[in-house]
């Protein structure tokens, strides 16, 4: 099994692919000011297994559109769709985050959590506005530096992974500089991460491993997620995910 493979097997079961939480994703949407709104049109893009889109799904008047790049994740999404009687509000559309079949201007949201690094802050920020109509939102959550001094350890394992981390005012000034108005931000509690992500991660790992009979390719995936784990508490004061509610203005 390729190890892309066991990622997704690795992760398929977790209510969550990232940090987050039910309270997060009404807290980001109450910041919208949509949820009084009608026959919206919603995207969430890189939704996962959909645990923000059953709550959209709850809390808006909406069809919505669930855009992930694995079936395997959409399938999920489906099957706890119809266990919450929301299959009528969400359908699911296998497509890259990249190249989106959407209409010009013909969203109200595009919500995205913990997705958009996949292809730079920046350049989902470009391309997503295409599909907003005017005064449409977007709401997306990003790995964000909390200080502009950091530990060395933790500042060059970002540095590596994603470049374009930065503070929030760097990402406000990537919004407005791509005619959006920031409307909100507020940085992932501990809770979201802790609770809601790593201790239900870290009861996965044994049977994770005894369900690939402990080969080399599901250990190290186990460490990878481990030392993620550790690096997360040791520097949580440094960072963590803003979540960016914008307004697109032209």
């Amino acid at each position: 099994m390729e190890n892309l493979e066991l990622l997704i097997d690795f992760h398929i079961d977790a209510e969550r692919q990232g940090p987050d939480s039910d309270e997060d994703t009404v807290k980001a949407l109450n910041l919208t000011q949509l949820s009084k709104q009608s026959n919206l049109k919603v995207a969430d893009i890189g939704c996962g297994s959909g645990a923000q889109t059953l709550v959209l799904a709850k809390e808006l008047q909406a069809d919505i559109t669930a855009v992930d790049l694995f079936p395997e994740f959409l399938e999920k999404l489906t099957e706890r769709a119809k266990a919450s009687g929301l299959e009528g509000k969400i359908k699911t559309l296998e497509a890259s985050m990249e190249d989106l079949p959407f209409e010009k201007e013909s969203l109200d949201l595009i919500w995205s959590e913990g997705a958009i690094y996949n292809m730079g802050f920046e350049n989902g920020v470009k391309y997503w506005k295409n599909f907003l109509k005017k005064d449409g939102y977007l709401a997306a959550s990003e790995i964000t530096w909390l200080s502009e001094s950091r530990p060395k350890e933790i500042e060059e394992h970002w540095n590596r992974e994603y470049p374009e981390i930065g503070t929030a005012s760097t990402k406000f000034s990537v919004l407005e500089r791509n005619g959006f108005s920031p409307v909100g931000y507020f940085v992932l509690s501990e809770a979201s991460w802790i609770d809601h992500y790593y201790q239900p991660m870290e009861k996965r790992f044994d049977s994770f491993l005894k369900k690939h009979q402990n080969s080399e390719d599901a250990r190290e995936i186990v460490a990878t997620e481990k030392d993620e784990i550790r690096k997360y508490k040791e520097y949580k004061d440094f960072l963590s995910y803003g979540f960016y509610i914008a307004k697109k203005i032209s």
